[in-house]
């Protein structure tokens, strides 16, 4: 069971680094810090350093703001496919290192894999909400995005299970809501966004109508 314990702790970290991963680093290290959670498994404990804390935060707090400037927050979000999957799969590894090491191969492979899909719901809800011109869209998406990225760190120490299918259930219901943003958006773009039939009528012309027996008249040869 402790076995299972610390796979599922494994797939939290992985699945709020695959959000954020700064956020998630800086989080962890915080709350080890000061006691909020029990001590962090494996080779996990190394994030309560003020290095790592520190460099974290600063790299969070310039992805904060870069997120909140519409074309350079996709640029970001793309740049980062690179980055957080594969980091958020070696922290899941870090998490399980001093378990079973057929756990810790299956810590690295689902958290990997969950890392990507995390990412990228992210990256298609990032790249619909950057068609908004305006930073208020983004930056109450940040504001969510660490919400639920400080829950999941939390929450998973002292309930992994049930953390992970909540969790688990957020990440489906937001890949629904994308779905939905982007056929939305394509039906926008195509000028199909009308919801009924009906209601987009071809202009009237202003030219007066021709009676049928007149159109006639002109048909028949002199």
């Amino acid at each position: 069971m402790s076995s299972l314990v610390t796979l599922a702790q494994a797939l939290g970290v992985a699945y709020a680094s695959g959000i954020n991963l700064y956020a998630t680093v800086a989080l962890l290290g915080i709350a080890q810090r000061y006691d909020w959670v029990g001590p962090l498994p494996g080779s996990l404990a190394a994030v309560e350093s003020w290095w790592v804390i520190g460099i974290a935060t600063a790299f969070y707090l310039v992805e904060f703001l870069a997120t909140l400037i519409p074309g350079v927050a996709s640029a970001w979000e793309t740049f980062h496919s690179v980055i957080r999957p594969p980091a958020a799969a070696a922290l899941a590894v870090a998490t399980a290192w001093h378990g079973d090491a057929l756990f810790v191969l299956i810590a690295a492979l689902l958290g990997g894999g969950l890392a990507i899909t995390t990412h990228t719901t992210k990256l298609g809800l990032r790249y619909a909400i950057d068609t908004s011109p305006e930073p208020l869209t983004n930056g109450a998406a940040n504001t969510a995005e660490l919400a639920l990225v400080a829950s999941v760190t939390y929450a998973i120490w002292n309930h992994p299970f049930i953390t992970l299918a909540l969790a688990l259930v957020v990440l489906v219901a937001l890949v629904i809501i994308v779905r939905l943003i982007w056929r939305t958006l394509r039906r926008v773009f195509r000028g199909n966004w009308m919801p009924k039939p009906g209601l987009m009528q071809s202009p009237r012309c202003s030219t007066p109508r021709v009676s049928a027996a007149v159109r006639r008249a002109d048909q028949e040869p002199i």
